[in-house]
């Protein structure tokens, strides 16, 4: 059973990595520039410009709407569009493997069947059972939720080799939840578990290491454990797979070819620090080719996703026209919602000042309404 949790430390961890990177010098940050400079977006360089707020893309006219790429297509086929019926699909497999009952009946929704089915077996000293069967007390399927009785099926697991449990169960160390806080405990679980390619702890593992290992050491130590959770599909894993490969200086160059592909990996995933990136990437032609129109979209999502870094770059496209025409309104409505989220910008707010009365009663209309969900068609 396929297991996406992460740990609690995770987006500490995710701020570590981005000191870890800066501390080794391997992130530059300087201020917006014109068009005809290297650079035209880049990082702010203010303590709070790292200030982010997750949410789902607002509902836009199409202005606001972000790209149809970002979605998958809903579309009918070629076919369907001729009047002719499509081929039938292959005949499968038949699988000859052997069948675990209790799974399958969790994957069917039966929980109190599964449970009954992973009971004894977990009472027998299966591991996969008992970590179902933690797995159903922790979210009180088929039985009422029980944390402690979880943790002890979670500690049965784990001590008999399963990656899941293992990992699971590192995380209750790490908080000190129902069980005894331990973090030599933790990292030795969370290592293992890593080892026995449990996605999710192999990115939590890299993240440890980055955070007991300062430096370029942590960052190279981590690499190959991001390595493995980003092509199990981890977002968070990609991006680190995407900077890593971009800025650490003795990457091989077959791999620092690849670094715009994982950012986009994890960009399409939804993870908005990565749009954010992609966007900035695009515009200054990091890992690739410059392409403003592109750059423009990705940091547009990442803006209607709530991105407050995204949203301040964003104008920035505006004033400048990189990737879209210049329209003042827009421009000044994303530096508001920024700029109430925190974050100072007094390149923008000398634009701002520059406009005229209405443009600014417009722009402040237009970010009140984004903040209520509402968008003027």
């Amino acid at each position: 059973m396929r297991r996406t949790h992460r740990s609690v430390r995770s987006n500490l961890l995710n701020h570590r990595l981005f000191l870890a990177l800066s501390t080794a010098g391997l992130i530059f940050c300087a201020p917006a520039l014109a068009q005809t400079t290297e650079r035209a977006v880049t990082r702010p360089v203010e303590n709070n410009a790292g200030t982010l707020q997750k949410g789902s893309p607002e509902k836009a006219g199409e202005e606001g709407k972000p790209p149809a790429e970002a979605y998958p297509s809903s579309g009918i086929s070629l076919l369907q569009r001729m009047g002719t019926a499509l081929p039938p699909l292959p005949p499968e497999k038949p699988y000859t493997g052997p069948v675990d009952e209790a799974y399958g009946a969790f994957q069917r929704g039966a929980y109190r069947l599964a449970l009954e089915k992973a009971l004894p077996r977990a009472e027998a000293g299966d591991a996969a059972a008992q970590t179902l069967v933690a797995e159903m007390m922790t979210r009180g399927m088929g039985i009422p939720r029980d944390s402690k009785n979880a943790a002890f099926w979670y500690k049965q697991a784990a001590e008999r080799g399963d990656p899941s449990a293992m990992f699971q169960y590192a995380l209750l160390l790490m908080r000190g939840k129902d069980v005894a806080r331990d973090k030599a405990k933790a990292d030795d679980f969370m290592r293992r578990a890593a080892d026995g390619g449990n996605a999710s702890a192999q990115f939590n593992w890299a993240q440890l290491l980055v955070a007991d290992n300062p430096g370029e050491k942590g960052l190279h130590l981590a690499l190959p454990f991001y390595e493995k959770s980003a092509a199990q599909g981890i977002a968070d894993s990609q991006y680190a797979v995407a900077q890593l490969y971009q800025s650490l200086p003795d990457v091989p160059p077959e791999k620092k070819a690849k670094a715009r592909e994982w950012l986009e990996r994890a960009a399409k995933a939804g993870f908005d620090t990565a749009q954010l990136d992609m966007g900035i990437w695009l515009v200054n032609g990091v890992g690739g080719e410059r392409d403003y129109d592109k750059g423009f979209e990705w940091l547009r999502i990442a803006a209607l996703r709530g991105n407050v870094v995204a949203q301040n770059k964003l104008a920035h496209m505006y004033v400048n026209a990189l990737g879209t025409r210049p329209n003042p309104v827009e421009a000044a409505k994303w530096y508001v919602l920024s700029r109430r989220a925190g974050l100072s910008d007094p390149v923008l707010e000398d634009f701002y000042l520059g406009i005229n009365d209405e443009q600014q009663k417009q722009a402040i209309d237009a970010a009140n309404r984004f903040r209520r969900g509402v968008q003027k068609p």
